[in-house]
């Protein structure tokens, strides 16, 4: 008995899906710059909105595939969009531990804190006490 053939839909690019797509890339390059600039400010905002239009894509990305094919060029490009967003945050990830290594180097966490809320020196358990 052979099996019945199913006809696939065309894949048809929408305007939603285009403009989904290019509001991805337009935060992503936005984010880029902010981050070259070292603004921020910018990164917060560029960050939060591309956290949006993501979260837009894939909700329109999953209405478009319920009623029919995804073209492959809009998921090709949004696939090239998220390989930038996880070289972004590796990136970012990797800036952020060497910050915190020289802050570290800096400031070490177990340092011995000189000053009292006095503004004296701090003194141990015995103050008053002489020690050699």
């Amino acid at each position: 008995m052979l099996d019945p053939v199913i006809p696939r839909p065309t894949p048809v690019i929408t305007p939603e899906l285009e403009d989904t797509v290019s509001a991805v890339e337009a935060r992503l390059a936005a984010l880029g710059t902010a981050l070259r600039a070292r603004d921020a400010s910018a990164i917060d905002t560029e960050a939060t909105e591309l956290h949006r239009a993501l979260a837009r894509a894939v909700d329109h990305f999953a209405l478009a595939a319920r009623h029919g094919a995804l073209p492959p060029e809009m998921c090709r490009r949004l696939v090239t969009a998220s390989g930038r967003v996880a070289a972004e945050r590796e990136s970012l990830a990797r800036a952020t531990a060497a910050l915190d290594r020289a802050i570290d180097v800096l400031m070490p966490r177990d340092a011995v804190t000189l000053y009292s809320a006095q503004g004296g020196a701090q003194r141990g358990p015995r103050s008053g006490v002489i020690q050699a």
